[in-house]
């Protein structure tokens, strides 16, 4: 019994101890870690030695992983960055081996672990919340780590062979201790402590070397199992990274397992020869250690290869929409139908452009009496806007393919109108996010119960001026909820007259707003509503009239170039503009239509 609360308490101590070390290093460190994965993943080589230098510090590779998926999804490091610092962090935890190794076995522990706990527990007491409170909380870590190291060597010195499971060396014994180091770290949520329960079983002769070795390639898989879990409900770049993190371990599990034993015989050699130490502890430390650099070696080259798989899984409909859906380079050199994909990208993105402008209409007294929005509304007005932002870049840059060839003059001059539209499409995402946000935040300020207004109001029945400001500006939104439907340019219910449906739509809404404006104008002068609550108003309907003018430019603009040429169906027998070819050679157009556009 005495042995099982040694083993139990070892372990317990163990963890506290990583714990505390690494939450106190975290707190020591304040926004350096950050700071350090910003500036240092700058290609992969850095992203490694990042990850191996802060796992190092933090003794906790699991830490470290389930950091840089936290990273990932809030933004701060990219999917590829944070993949090598992710690989590093498994090649920095053979530290906890060494230190185990040449520390606690060696040392007489109570010597410099008691003191380290009275030390750190006095800084931590003293600075509860603070840097001096966080290297205090690592001593104070590092103390009860070893402390913990100690009572599992007592407990497995009390134990002989015959009262573990039998794992024997062949195929299902040496599958059993795997099974056995999977199940310890899953159960540990630590793979430095079933790496050190492994180390000290070792060193108590309680089982070979093979069995440990494979009873730690077990910890490497299970170690997998708190990066998936983190990476539930995350981006898709942190579930694409966890993803990456199982595929690295197991891969890496699955070639030492095979290579087990010329490994083994591998390093056994050179503890012998060159470390001076055939200790089976120190043999186990250089396994733990060969077979993480191993992975890292073999995911060197199947690192791009598998960034390529991963971002084609996982995806969500933003990112879906984030990519050009009929812009090619290979028809870039076919300015026909270079035309033709431009036009028809342009109207996708002016189609998801006028639903963010719609969303964001409805964020604003449009029904009344008003609703306060879900919490998302404002999120979900920022990925729209980066969808359309980022179309608008790859628009700009397909233009930029397309003018480095020698381009006919007709071409050329159909360019710069391209880039207009995309340009009035983007103007009008960003106003009526900034448009949307106000209104979100606005609703959620008022007390909708004393100043929702009701329809009537907002129809402004018997002409009479609304009792409260929603409903005084209700009819221009509503106008201009119309005129974003009539102009969006893949709307079911755009016919071949879509053009002079989005003119009609527009002079409604200028009419509705020039009246509505007088009225306010009118109100505020004669005290029916505060001045200052009139200007904000205006100042939100400016903006709305001003998405409805870059709504209403894209839609003739883009509706002008309807009228593009044909597809050729065999562009190789017929060259387009033969009969109008001018008698010098076609120009470079990249200057001229960058100056079009401006």
């Amino acid at each position: 019994m005495l042995l099982i609360v040694n083993l139990l308490g070892g372990v317990g101590l163990f963890l506290l101890g990583m714990t505390m070390l690494t939450d106190g290093l975290k707190l020591a460190a304040g926004g350096a870690l950050e700071r350090i994965l910003a500036a240092w993943t700058r290609t992969r080589l850095y992203g490694m030695l990042t990850g191996i230098l802060v796992t190092a510090l933090v003794q906790s590779s699991t830490a470290m992983t389930v950091a840089a998926i936290g990273f990932v999804n809030a933004g701060l490091l990219s999917f590829t960055s944070a993949l090598w610092v992710v690989f590093g962090s498994n090649l920095g935890s053979s530290v906890t081996g060494w230190l185990v190794a040449l520390i606690g076995f060696k040392f007489q522990i109570d010597a410099f672990a008691l003191p380290f706990i009275g030390v750190g527990m006095a800084l931590k007491l003293s600075g509860e919340g603070t840097r001096r409170g966080g290297l205090g909380g690592t001593l104070a870590g590092f103390g009860l780590l070893f402390l913990g190291i100690d009572l599992l060597k007592d407990g497995f010195g009390g134990l002989s062979p015959a009262d573990l499971p039998e794992m024997s060396r062949d195929l299902g014994g040496m599958l059993m201790a795997v099974l056995v180091g999977l199940l310890l770290t899953i159960i540990l949520q630590a793979s430095s402590a079933t790496l050190t329960i492994a180390l000290t079983a070792v060193a108590g002769g309680m089982v070979t070397l093979e069995v440990a070795a494979a009873i730690v390639i077990g910890a490497n898989i299970g170690t997998t199992l708190t990066g998936i879990v983190a990476a539930i409900n995350a981006t898709p770049n942190a579930r694409r990274l966890a993803a990456a993190h199982v595929f690295f371990n197991v891969v890496t599990a699955i070639v030492a397992f095979a290579l087990l034993s010329p490994l083994l015989k591998l390093i056994h050699y050179i503890g012998v020869h060159f470390v001076g130490d055939g200790n089976p502890v120190t043999q186990l430390v250089i396994f733990h250690t060969g077979f993480n650099a191993l992975g890292v070696l073999l995911m060197w080259p199947l690192s791009t290869p598998l960034v390529r798989f991963l971002q084609g899984r996982f995806q969500t409909v933003e990112e879906d929409e984030l990519r050009p859906r009929y812009l090619d380079m290979n028809v870039a050199t076919v300015p026909a139908l270079a035309l033709q994909a431009l036009r028809r990208e342009l109207a996708r993105m002016g189609h998801l452009a006028l639903q963010l402008a719609h969303e964001a209409t409805q964020l604003n007294p449009t029904h009344l009496p008003r609703t306060v929005p879900p919490p998302q509304a404002e999120t979900r007005l920022a990925r729209k806007l980066a969808v359309v932002e980022q179309l608008q870049k790859q628009i700009g840059s397909f233009v930029s393919q397309m003018s480095r060839q020698p381009l006919h003059q007709d071409v050329a001059d159909k360019l710069p109108e391209l880039l207009r539209i995309a340009t009035h499409f983007d103007t009008l995402s960003r106003v009526m996010y900034h448009v949307g946000v106000v209104g979100a935040h606005d609703v959620r300020s008022v007390d909708l119960g004393e100043t929702g207004g009701t329809r009537q109001d907002a129809a402004g029945a018997s002409g009479e001026l609304p009792s409260d400001l929603p409903s005084a500006v209700a009819p221009v939104f509503i106008a201009a909820q119309a005129f974003f439907k009539a102009a969006d340019p893949e709307s079911e219910a755009r016919s071949a007259e879509g053009k002079w449906l989005a003119s009609e739509a527009r002079d409604a809404f200028e009419d509705t707003y020039q009246a509505t404006k007088a009225r306010l104008l009118h109100a505020g002068a004669g005290g029916h509503f505060q001045v200052t609550e009139v200007y904000d108003w205006l100042a939100r309907l400016s903006d709305l009239r001003r998405a409805v003018e870059q709504g209403h430019k894209a839609s003739q603009r883009l509706s002008a170039m309807s009228d593009l040429a044909p597809t050729p169906t065999n562009v190789t027998e017929m060259p387009p503009f033969r009969e109008t070819v001018p008698a010098e050679p076609p120009r470079r157009t990249s200057d001229t239509v960058v100056d079009s556009v401006l």
